[in-house]
């Protein structure tokens, strides 16, 4: 457990002199991790390291031994951290009095007293570091919290870019004195869905979307102060770019589909929070730039049926208008555009009396815009959008100050800096187009450090935001290992233990059916026969609300294809499974492609219903090679996860080494898929309440060829299945443990003579084998079918399963109110009755094992018949008491350089901090052990 102590910070500036409180402002260069749990980091160079703001792209500290050879100096735990938080892009409120992550108006519209628990949960990324204390904070007397706030302990701290510049204006004709101003930028980042280029894309199951930022404009004087609000970022639907980025943009939206809840969600807070909306689309007329907005209009149209007016589109391609015109010719079409002009007199600006703080206008809607990073182009047309809106104020207060070339050129600096600041957390460099916006014009320096930011970005992106994607996902709580610190308090832990046991009174559950489906294509395309025998096998049962369909060699396994796979064979299989759900007769319900996601050969594909996409969140896709030690695609797996209500769900389909003695390279293949395939977010194919194997285990039966066919042609399946590899790993608890699969009451799948009912006849003469399996893993899971379809048009048969699942849907508000009405009963008292007397009484649920008797003169507790001549075996500490996902040794992957894997840090998550060495006399060494004796092995 470490604490976070900021260690340099410089003053920016009182971004509104005119308050009556200070508003001033401190931006971060660095912090430092205390352990409060080992003094083994004390010595640490993290905390005694002078070099301020280290970044991803420093070179590791170098020391050297007594041979005189350099080696990589041991690294802090906390070093990734550590970088991020000290790169100068984190800010925090220098007075404990005001709240830097809430807008002008919203802080001005605030009936009740300051409190620091009052703050934009959008903004402020160390809330989930945080929260433990803050709860703490609530519970205190209202003195002890004062207190509390006045040391500033608990600091709340924003990422993004604030700009301070004050400057002198033409006097007025009263007393000619000149006019002081202050002319402020404030840009806050979500950290909701927060990431790095090419690692964060697109916007999540909740409506957060990559590199959302509002970006507000302050003008004060010491009469009023202005404010003026747009926000920023990806374009809300579900797309990635996946593999290597160089200067094009491979785009892939992965659930075109299914993307409009979540679309409407994003849409539907920005009215809730600024009221209208209208968003300004800068992508241009790239293949990969035009499906985007054609996709984003399509969805707007959509949105608007249930949103109406308060949102709208303008698409405008940026790099046209310049190709054309130039820069400037930017600035003047865009101030032109008649939705433009039309939303800056509709949506106006706030205006506040700087003596009274009381509101004078309010500013009613907002302009959203995107270029595809939302950076460059962005930055470029929110500069002017703010100095168009500047303008039409000071044409309200003082005309003649539109004219003054000092505050604009003011306005021009703040942009080009916040354009740099957040390009350079998002992108790793400055922003382009910069030179134009300080200066006006564009220089051939402007150009050429244009193209050596490309460069740099993509060589950044491609190589070194992986290590600082998994440190941010760790600073804001997104992976799935790490727990909040626990600040002890009974009262709370009981409420939390009697909400688990009470869980039938804030939730429900309802019953979902799922199709699961195997199949090897044998490289084949859609046959002419029907496939709906297959993907309904039972007439009179309900219709699926789900299926996961897994395929392997859904194209040929050629060493082309291992380097570049073809997705154009699994587009087609997808058109082919669709059309055969649409044209099924009796139809009762529409089906949507919800994820697909392919590795060479290997292809899974989850649909849905329609009516379902509201209520599955969180669909997210990852795979894993094993061919060739884990170079090649050849062989691995493709996992697809997802949240169905408040219940997980993982599929996988896989395809493991081939060869009939090969069993060890197929239980080896299984061990690295479940070890090395993750999710976003650190999520594992474990950390899910459900999970189903689909795929083609390869795994053989252990008998003569004749025999096999000849059990086969009877249907002895209880001969074969004693003979089966898979069962036989599973029994020796090798491979699939914990796992079930159902009764084998089918024959052999693989491997048949193409278009027949014949076992192979080729001159390999292959055993009969179950290679197409279907496994799973979840308390909730009840398999009603399992068995095979005689479809021939490849050498293995298609497999299915047939589950109902029971889903958990869970009544946050009534969860909510539960919890009150149990932290009421707890600290509520009798007349009379003192609360400390009352606790005491109380019985808490005691988690760690008795202690052992106290020793005596006689006898001592660590000498006994079960520890005889004192040997104790330590006990491994219980599961889910997860430990602080800090802890790390010293040698860990987790401080390594940004181009560490992310897997790497990880597992670096998980790695105990290593022991502290100590002057106790070490216990006496365990008595040696009889070998255990192992039967000989057939092989």
């Amino acid at each position: 457990m470490f604490l976070a102590v900021i260690t340099s910070a410089t003053d920016v500036g009182n971004t509104r002199p005119s308050s009556p409180t200070s508003e001033s402002v401190s931006q971060i260069h660095d912090v430092s991790f205390y352990c409060l749990t080992s003094p083994l980091w004390d010595e640490s160079s993290l905390n005694g390291d002078a070099s301020p703001n280290p970044g991803y792209g420093d070179q590791n500290d170098m020391y050297y031994n007594a041979s005189g050879s350099a080696t990589p100096a041991p690294e802090h735990p906390c070093q990734p951290l550590r970088k991020l938080i000290s790169t100068g892009t984190f800010y925090y409120a220098s007075d404990p009095q005001w709240d830097i992550s809430s807008r002008l108006q919203r802080r001005l519209a605030r009936t009740e007293p300051w409190d620091a628990s009052t703050f934009d949960d959008r903004f402020v990324w160390n809330e989930y570091i945080i929260r433990s204390l803050l709860d703490f904070r609530d519970r205190l007397d209202p003195q002890e919290r004062a207190e509390l706030d006045q040391c500033q302990f608990i600091v709340l701290a924003i990422q993004g870019y604030v700009g301070v510049c004050t400057l002198a204006l033409p006097a007025p004709p009263t007393n000619g004195t000149p006019a002081v101003a202050t002319l402020s930028l404030i840009s806050r980042l979500g950290w909701k869905r927060a990431g790095t280029r090419f690692n964060t894309r697109g916007v999540d199951d909740d409506g957060n979307c990559a590199n959302f930022v509002e970006t507000e404009t302050v003008f004060s004087t010491d009469q009023h102060c202005y404010s003026y609000v747009q926000v920023r970022g990806s374009v809300p639907l579900f797309w990635e770019q996946q593999g290597l980025q160089t200067f094009g943009h491979r785009i892939q939206i992965t659930r075109p589909q299914a993307s409009q809840p979540a679309f409407d969600r994003h849409f539907a807070s920005l009215v809730e929070e600024y009221g209208a909306v209208h968003a300004i689309n800068l992508l241009g007329t790239k293949e990969n730039e035009t499906a985007l907005t054609a996709a984003y209009t399509r969805h707007t149209k959509s949105a608007q049926h249930a949103l109406g007016d308060t949102i709208g589109l303008t698409s405008f391609d940026f790099h046209s208008a310049v190709r054309i015109g130039g820069h400037e010719s930017v600035f003047r079409e865009i101030r032109r555009l008649e939705t433009v002009v039309d939303n800056l007199d509709r949506f106006g600006f706030a205006m506040a009396d700087a003596l009274t703080n009381d509101i004078i206008t309010e500013q009613k809607g907002v302009f959203r815009t995107n270029c595809l990073d939302c950076l460059d182009r962005t930055n470029f047309v929110q500069d002017i959008l703010s100095r168009t809106a500047l303008e039409q104020y000071l044409m309200h207060i003082r005309r003649e100050w539109i004219h003054s070339g000092s505050l604009w050129s003011n306005h021009g600096e703040l942009w080009a800096e916040n354009g740099d600041a957040l390009s350079r957390i998002y992108a790793g460099t400055g922003a382009l187009n910069t030179s134009f916006t300080r200066s006006g014009k564009r220089t051939l320096a402007g150009v050429l450090s244009d193209a050596t930011k490309s460069v740099s970005r993509a060589y950044i992106n491609n190589f070194q935001d992986k290590g600082k994607q998994a440190a941010i996902d760790m600073f804001v709580g997104n992976l799935s290992t790490q727990r909040q610190v626990t600040i002890f308090d009974p009262i709370h832990d009981s409420v939390r233990a009697a909400l688990e046991n009470r869980l039938s009174e804030y939730s429900t559950t309802k019953q979902c059916t799922i199709f699961i489906g195997t199949w090897n294509l044998n490289g084949r395309p859609p046959p002419t026969e029907s496939l709906l025998p297959w993907l309904f096998p039972r007439p009179n049962t309900p219709e699926p609300d789900m299926f996961a369909l897994g395929f392997q060699e859904i194209v040929p396994l050629t060493a082309q294809q291992i380097v570049q796979t073809d997705p154009e064979k699994k587009r087609v299989w997808e058109a082919k499974i669709i059309d055969t759900l649409e044209r099924r007769p009796h139809k009762k319900s529409s089906y949507i492609l919800l994820r697909s996601h392919q590795l060479v050969g290997t292809a899974l594909l989850v649909l849905v219903k329609k009516e379902l996409t509201a209520v599955i969140r969180n669909v997210e896709a990852a795979s894993h090679k094993t061919g060739l030690r884990g170079m090649s695609g050849n062989k691995g797996a493709v996992g697809i996860r997802l949240d169905y209500h408040d219940s997980s769900f993982c599929f996988l389909t896989a395809h493991f080494a081939a060869g009939h003695g090969n069993v060890a390279e197929r239980n080896a293949d299984y061990r690295t898929i479940v070890n090395g395939l993750h999710f976003l977010k650190g999520k594992t194919i474990d950390s899910h309440q459900n999970v189903i194997w689909l795929a083609d285990t390869n795994y053989r039966i252990d008998l003569d060829n004749d025999r096999a066919r000849t059990l086969a042609s009877i249907d002895d399946f209880d001969a074969l299945l004693a003979a089966d590899q898979l069962r036989r790993a599973m029994d020796e608890r090798a491979v699939f443990e914990g796992y079930q699969e159902g009764p084998l009451l089918f024959r052999p799948t693989y491997k048949y003579d193409l278009g027949t009912d014949n076992y192979d006849t080729s001159e390999k003469m292959r055993v009969p084998a179950w290679t197409d399996r279907i496994l799973f893993r979840g308390n909730n899971l009840d398999l009603a079918v399992y068995s095979r379809v005689e479809l021939r048009s490849s050498d293995h048969r298609a497999v299915f399963a047939l589950f109902r699942a029971e889903v958990r849907i869970i009544d946050h508000v009534k969860r909510a109110a539960l919890s009150k009405l149990l932290l009421e009963s707890v600290t509520s008292t009798a007349p009379g009755e003192k609360l400390d007397e009352k606790l005491a009484g109380l019985t808490f649920s005691q988690e760690e094992p008795d202690l052992p008797p106290p020793s005596s003169e006689d006898a001592a507790w660590w000498d006994d018949l079960e520890h005889p001549n004192g040997i104790v075996i330590p006990v491994t500490s219980k599961p889910g008491r997860g430990g602080n996902p800090f802890d790390s040794s010293s040698e860990s992957s987790l401080s390594s350089s940004p181009s560490s894997s992310e897997e790497e840090l990880y597992h670096a998550l998980q790695a105990p901090i290593a022991p502290v060495q100590t002057t106790r006399r070490p216990a006496p060494p365990p008595p040696p052990r009889a070998s255990k004796v192992t039967p000989e092995s057939d092989s």
